[in-house]
């Protein structure tokens, strides 16, 4: 399936708003790889699907997540997490996608992951600070992100775990260990730079 013709599914399945968000995550995506040596193409790809199933049913989700054998822990903790995971099986079982890269930066950009690639890091904060996006410390991240993606990353996961602090939420703990990981990544850099 070619580009536009997989634009125009995933369009047709989700409200205009989150279409708009979409679009953001595309164009955000691209100039993140572009400034940091990612494959633009696979980020538009990966952005095009990321929120592919964000508007199923949470029953219909959860029967893909099982489905798909990638349930895990995922069930234990907020169904919000769980369309990136039934996103990478739908973009592999209804929109033929068998890149592994791509598959990846769909699956993992909501919560993260240790030793996230590029790709996967490029897309999870395309999707925080996307030109739609307004929610405290967005800006610092969008500044940040001129800089260093993985600081800005870092403040990407540090506001989503302020939030679900401050909300008394469950903190998925791949979001913390991802977040530490890339905080050792820093550190390693500064004590080699």
């Amino acid at each position: 399936m070619d580009r536009n013709a997989i634009m125009e599914r995933v369009r047709a399945q989700m409200p205009e708003r989150r279409w708009a968000h979409t679009a953001g995550v595309m164009e955000t995506a691209v100039r993140l790889a572009e400034r940091y040596g990612a494959d633009p193409a696979k980020a538009e790809l990966a952005a095009i699907l990321h929120d592919v199933a964000k508007y199923w049913k949470i029953e219909d989700q959860k029967r893909a997540l099982i489905e798909s054998g990638e349930a895990g822990d995922l069930l234990e903790y907020d169904p919000q997490l769980w369309h990136a995971h039934v996103g990478a099986h739908v973009a592999r079982r209804d929109y033929g996608i068998e890149d592994p890269e791509v598959l990846d930066a769909i699956r993992w950009h909501t919560s993260g992951r240790v030793g996230m690639t590029l790709l996967d890091k490029v897309v999870c904060l395309a999707d925080y600070m996307e030109p739609g996006r307004d929610f405290p410390g967005v800006d610092r991240i969008r500044e940040e992100a001129g800089r260093s993606l993985d600081r800005a990353l870092v403040l990407g996961f540090d506001s989503t775990i302020s939030f679900l602090l401050a909300n008394g939420r469950l903190i998925y703990p791949l979001t913390v260990m991802a977040r530490n990981d890339l905080i050792r990544l820093l550190d390693k850099e500064a004590d080699n730079g």
